[in-house]
C-alpha cells in the first residue's frame, strides 16, 4: 500500500458522496449520473433482496424511475462518515403516507460514486 492509501483520511470519498447527495436531493438525474463512474453499480431497496442496476444507462433508467414514482418524496441524511475509499450514509425518506429508515454504502472511485448499495430497516 502507497502511503497514499495507508494514510487517507476519507475526505475525497466523503466530498464526492456529498456531491452526488446534493444532485440527488435536487432530482437532477444529469448531475446525479455525472457524480458516478460509467461502470457504476446501484442496489436498490426493493423486497427481497434488492435489485441490482449495473452500468451508467441501468442506472440512470432505475433513478428515472424513482423520481417518477415518487415525485414529492425527500430524503434527509441523518449521519455520514468515510473511511478510504467508502462512504456510510444513515438516512431517512419521506414519502406520501409514511417514511422509512435506511442505510447506503457507497464506494468511491477517482473521486465519482462507483457503487451504491441500499439497506432499508424493516
Amino acid at each position: 500500500m502507497d502511503d497514499r492509501q495507508l494514510h487517507h483520511d476519507g475526505s475525497d470519498a466523503l466530498a464526492a458522496v456529498e456531491r452526488f447527495d446534493k444532485a440527488f436531493c435536487a432530482r437532477d438525474v444529469d448531475a446525479v449520473m455525472a457524480a458516478m463512474t460509467p461502470d457504476c453499480v446501484f442496489e436498490d431497496t426493493s423486497p427481497p433482496d434488492g435489485g441490482r442496476h449495473v452500468g451508467g444507462d441501468a442506472v440512470r433508467r432505475a433513478w428515472e424511475a424513482l423520481f417518477a414514482a415518487s415525485p414529492d418524496a425527500t430524503f434527509t441524511t441523518e449521519e455520514i462518515f468515510a473511511v478510504g475509499g467508502h462512504v456510510v450514509a444513515r438516512w431517512r425518506y419521506d414519502f406520501a403516507g409514511g417514511h422509512v429508515r435506511g442505510v447506503d454504502l457507497f464506494t468511491v472511485r477517482d473521486g465519482l460514486v462507483a457503487e451504491k448499495l441500499s439497506y432499508v430497516k424493516g
